[in-house]
């Protein structure tokens, strides 16, 4: 991975499909993502070898534990950020790219008085 944002991207890429699928398979990850297919597979590796992913033998995708917290937490944040925008008036697509780029970098301070401000 270039960074810890792919690999956050990646993780809560594989907990969505997982919630709508039975399984995830990399040409999931490449349909929700848009990245290719030679990308994804050099960035399972490297999650697989961080001990975030497991991969079966019929290449099918699990998040570990500690992959499986960090989705969640990626997630939770980028729902948040989201609901946030669109109560500020911003729409739907606008507001969930914004999310997507600000769910990774915002301290855990501001995030906790957001999701306070949104209840």
């Amino acid at each position: 991975m270039k960074n810890y944002e792919s690999a956050e991207d990646y993780l809560e890429a594989i907990l969505m499909i997982s919630k709508e699928k039975a399984y995830v398979i990399s040409k999931d990850i490449v349909e929700k993502t848009g990245y290719s297919k030679p990308s994804i597979s050099i960035a399972m590796k490297k999650l697989r070898d961080k001990g975030l992913i497991n991969i079966d033998n019929n290449h099918k995708i699990t998040l570990t534990k500690e992959g499986y917290d960090i989705a969640t937490q990626v997630l939770d944040r980028h729902e948040t950020l989201t609901m946030f925008f669109k109560k500020l008036g911003v729409n739907s697509i606008t507001a969930a790219e914004d999310a997507c780029r600000m769910e990774h970098f915002l301290s855990e301070e501001s995030y906790s008085k957001i999701k306070e401000w949104i209840k």
